[in-house]
């Protein structure tokens, strides 16, 4: 069977990135579709796949930001020609559902409808002068009715998790299937030992309110771990006391390093599913997440971790008190067999059945 796969960009490596690497280990000889790649950044994981960007990719090139080529990514994500193929698995959280496959068949992951013209639009355009933001609530109201007539292309649809499953229903009124995104489990070491430090590990962007935790753990003095890089980054190390360590970004081997040796993983941002926590539970290590969004299907309150209701550092804290107390309760095997639902082997198989079934 030939198959291909398309993800929106291959501009950084992610949850989303993830998922397309597994796709490619499933189908090697699949190549890859895309709106336009950075390859430096992305070469970690695709240096050997044949990639074909669009004719953005051009403008990429010049302009380097994604967002000045929003307007063009609906007309350019519906150019690729599949028809040599039996079948297409595109990997989406913004336009990569839009393909056009005609009687080739359509398989789209989605990792959560775009947010920005969905969810977000009102904090995406919240810091544009008044021209642009007119400008840009008519491109998003477009972007709206393109998306939801998209939405309909892909023989099946499948979604990361239920929390991405009811925004489907919500916004694009389709059914779906969920299959969570896999998670390496047997890549991570189990152990109940542990050094006495708590570990984030994200991008330091704004959306993952770092700045909680920073607060957080500012009070209280206990160290924290910070792993990863992005625009917030200078600023979160300026509010940092010494307790507070930034390492950048880490190879996946000294990534797994850090779970695997701290005390607890957290998390303190919104996620549609978040593989991070599952990795740091296929460790035996407990979480400390945000009550919202895929947390909820992965982590155990009580079992595998602890939830904070607020995106507040009192809230924040209140759950890092519970959490402490709470440890000797924690079964670090029970811990692992958690995460162990989420391995990549049972996603490997739930992709090549929903495929059979289409």
């Amino acid at each position: 069977m030939k198959i291909a796969l398309a993800h929106e960009m291959l501009v950084k490596l992610g949850g989303a990135e993830r998922v397309v690497r597994k796709l490619l280990d499933m189908y090697p000889k699949s190549p890859i579709y895309t709106l336009f790649q950075n390859k430096k950044a992305t070469d970690e994981w695709f240096r050997k796949a044949k990639i074909h960007p669009s004719y953005l990719q051009r403008y990429y090139e010049v302009v380097k930001s994604p967002k000045w080529l929003l307007p063009k990514m609906p007309r350019a994500i519906e150019q690729f020609d599949f028809r040599k193929f039996d079948a297409v698995i595109s990997s989406s959280s913004a336009f990569a559902h839009g393909i056009k496959t005609d009687e080739v068949k359509h398989l789209s992951y989605c990792h959560s409808p775009m947010r920005y013209a969905w969810d977000y639009t009102h904090e995406y355009s919240k810091n544009m002068s008044a021209p642009m933001r007119f400008a840009t609530a008519s491109l998003l109201t477009q972007i709206r009715i393109w998306d939801y007539k998209a939405a309909n292309r892909a023989h099946k649809i499948v979604a990361n998790s239920k929390h991405v499953q009811k925004r489907i229903a919500k916004y694009w009124r389709r059914d779906s299937e969920v299959i969570h995104p896999p998670v390496n489990v047997k890549a991570f070491e189990l152990t109940a030992d542990h050094e006495d430090y708590f570990l984030i590990v994200s991008a330091l962007t704004p959306f993952k309110r770092i700045d909680l935790a920073v607060h957080a753990f500012n009070k209280v003095g206990r160290r924290l771990v910070i792993i990863g890089d992005g625009a917030q980054r200078k600023l979160l190390e300026s509010m940092a006391k010494p307790n507070i360590e930034f390492l950048g970004r880490k190879s996946d081997v000294l990534v797994r390093e850090y779970i695997q040796n701290c005390r607890a993983l957290v998390f303190p941002g919104e996620e549609d599913f978040g593989i991070t926590p599952v990795e740091a539970m296929a460790a035996g290590k407990p979480v400390l997440a945000y009550g919202v969004g895929g947390v909820l299907e992965t982590v155990q309150a009580g079992k595998s971790g602890e939830f904070f209701s607020e995106p507040t550092e009192k809230s924040l804290l209140d759950g890092l008190m519970r959490l402490m107390m709470n440890e000797r309760h924690y079964d670090y095997k029970y811990i692992r067999k958690i995460a162990e639902q989420f391995d990549e082997s049972v996603f490997e198989e739930k992709i090549r059945k929903a495929i059979k079934e289409i």
